[in-house]
């Protein structure tokens, strides 16, 4: 049995698509369909971008972290662990919104697997180091970490003087109305929530007693090979004092600013290490268990696993986002869209930055079709 191949720091080997079994015109076509559905929204003016790509109007959206403007596309194409394709900058630093959450989650992953998590149906608060803060009402006492990981906690409260319903609110109701609304049991109700996201966070940071940009940096990233160029950043306010010294608490997206600044090539590497099962050479990095239940759907939402986990899944009530791709199929997707796919029946990870969305599946489809 070959042994699988790992590529070292600073240098991934290129082979011809021919060489692994895949066709180098459908390749190229793959590549033009992609180019040719661009996504073209400016972050330059990021509240106005805010704005725009939430379809509402959102209260607080005053921007709190940096932001950068785009680059153009990029993408790799990676088969049986070797780059086959690549266009555009793929060293080029670009922030990559909700991706930044399955980064994020990752770091509650390396906690679970240290032990600092006993069990993810645990109640958070009793986790916190300043309960009352955050945790305070019997409402809030009743989220555990699988709430949070899979989006379903109906956590209420402010963070970074953000309130939790001024993500993506019903265009409906008023502000005083979406003050006062009522909140379902956790774990009833899956909702798409960058608060709540911020939250983890921040219960992320404390459980580590430490920046969660050095923990994924000492235990992820520079174990994989990634070079030194992203950083994650947080909001201008989210500072804490831990442990005598001032650090700042992430943020898991580019909302209101902030989160991942990545290069494609990261973002690749990032994938790889998923698709080996969270084996880098001869080093585990993070647990099969644990990739085994961020790939694994709740009963409220069957399309998503831990966050940010989209599952390519056909289960009854379900339909399949990448029509090519087996069922079991995961991609880590951000707005823009940026996105990185890890498909372990094909052997291959594909990242691709700024697709429009609606054209993803026909971008992957034609990759699927290639291999021979």
């Amino acid at each position: 049995m070959n042994k699988d191949y790992f590529p070292e720091y600073g240098n991934w080997t290129r082979k011809n698509p021919g060489a692994l079994n895949m066709g180098e015109k459908q390749i190229e076509e793959a590549i033009r369909f992609a180019k040719s559905h661009e996504n073209k929204l400016s972050i330059n003016n990021m509240q106005m971008f805010t704005r725009t790509a939430s379809e509402t109007k959102e209260p607080h959206d005053e921007v709190l972290g940096p932001v950068k403007e785009r680059g153009e596309m990029s993408g790799l194409i990676i088969k049986d662990g070797y780059i086959v394709a690549e266009w555009g900058d793929i060293n080029r630093v670009d922030m990559t919104f909700s991706v930044t959450k399955t980064y994020l989650s990752t770091t509650v992953g390396l906690a679970y697997d240290k032990g600092l998590i006993s069990d993810l149906n645990d109640y958070v608060y009793k986790y916190a180091s300043n309960p009352e803060e955050h945790f305070g009402n019997e409402h809030n006492k009743k989220i555990t970490w699988d709430h949070l990981l899979r989006q379903t906690s109906e956590w209420q409260g402010v963070l970074w003087d953000k309130p939790d319903w001024a993500d993506r609110p019903p265009e409906n109701m008023s502000f005083d109305q979406l003050d006062k609304q009522e909140y379902m049991m956790p774990g009833t109700r899956y909702k798409y929530n960058d608060v709540r996201v911020n939250l983890l966070a921040l219960l992320a940071t404390n459980l580590w007693r430490n920046p969660l940009p050095k923990i994924l940096k000492e235990n992820v990233m520079d174990p994989i090979g990634a070079s030194s160029t992203w950083r994650w950043h947080g909001y201008e306010n989210s500072w804490i004092v831990l442990d005598g010294q001032n650090v700042q608490s992430v943020s898991g997206g580019g909302h209101w600013g902030g989160g991942m600044f990545i290069s494609a090539l990261d973002h690749a590497r990032f994938g790889y290490l998923f698709l080996r099962n969270g084996q880098w050479d001869d080093n585990k990095i993070i647990s099969k268990e644990w990739i085994k239940m961020a790939s694994s759907p709740s009963n409220i939402n069957k399309s998503y696993g831990f966050m940010n986990w989209f599952l390519n899944s056909n289960e009854e009530g379900t339909e399949k986002k990448i029509l090519s791709a087996p069922a079991n199929a995961v991609y880590f997707s951000g707005l823009g869209s940026n996105i990185i796919y890890v498909d372990w029946k094909n052997n291959l990870v594909v990242v691709v930055r700024w697709i429009d969305s609606d054209y993803l599946s026909g971008f992957i489809d034609l990759i699927i079709k290639s291999i021979k």
